[in-house]
């Protein structure tokens, strides 16, 4: 059985005082990673903190990273100054770093080649617009994005990837997927990957939904086949908010 994620995403959110009191909250209080990874994904500013107290059940992602070791790409982060500070997941392909900063498949594809390289854990995100939704391209839209971001990764590395599906409609508009639409559309994917690499591979796949998740439909969410987890945005600002998240998700 693959073993529940949910990952918090916090966005341009959080000072560090306000990172350390949501941390101070929750340290405690997550359930064994045993039955549930819980992640936070935090902004750069404030990893070294939060990875330096996370608990035994705790685990800190960012929430992007640049492809190369190093060189003159002012602003970005590489994956050694991740895994220097004890960062563990990364967010690659976000679906307001493909619409507002350009990111393009290729870009991703070589993302996620580097973060296996160094050990890093990524959480890879696809998903459609509105539009392309209501022209029946869904199927279309999002096995184009995993054939272009998974080429030429190997079996073990897909077997071992996260990837998040984000109805980009559904981001920060308080509209989500019904369950049963959120599930139909992970089990594309995992049949997607299934045909790129095996069944044995996609089995292994973990895949999260992500769009207006919050307390209120994490159950029902959880409760689907093929979503072993959610990505959540607001809602994982709010420590309680998170922590019944994450409870909800145990099996």
């Amino acid at each position: 059985m693959r073993k529940p994620i949910i990952a918090g995403n916090w966005k341009m959110f959080k000072t560090r005082d306000e990172a350390l009191q949501f941390i101070y909250a929750v340290n405690e209080k997550v359930p064994s990673i045993k039955e549930v990874d819980s992640v936070i994904c935090a902004p750069f500013t404030v990893l070294r903190c939060l990875a330096k107290r996370q608990g035994e059940n705790l685990r800190i992602g960012a929430q992007n990273m640049h492809y190369a070791d190093n060189g003159a790409f002012t602003g970005e982060v590489s994956a050694d100054m991740l895994t220097c500070v004890n960062v563990e997941y990364v967010i690659i392909g976000h679906s307001e770093r493909r619409a507002m900063f350009n990111e393009t498949d290729e870009a991703i594809n070589k993302k996620l080649h580097t973060a296996f390289a160094k050990d890093l854990k990524p959480i890879l995100c696809v998903g459609e617009e509105l539009s392309q939704r209501e022209s029946g391209k869904t199927e279309t839209v999002i096995g184009n994005q995993l054939k272009l971001d998974l080429a030429g990764l190997s079996s073990e590395d897909v077997a071992n990837l996260v990837i998040a599906y984000e109805p980009i409609w559904a981001i920060g508009t308080g509209k989500t997927a019904t369950a049963e639409m959120a599930n139909e559309t992970c089990g594309f994917i995992r049949q997607t990957v299934a045909s790129l690499y095996s069944k044995e591979v996609a089995d292994k796949l973990r895949i999260q939904y992500g769009g207006s998740v919050k307390p209120a439909n994490i159950k029902e969410l959880m409760a689907q086949e093929h979503i072993d987890g959610a990505l959540i945005g607001g809602a994982s600002l709010i420590p309680d908010d998170f922590l019944f998240m994450v409870k909800a998700a145990v099996k």
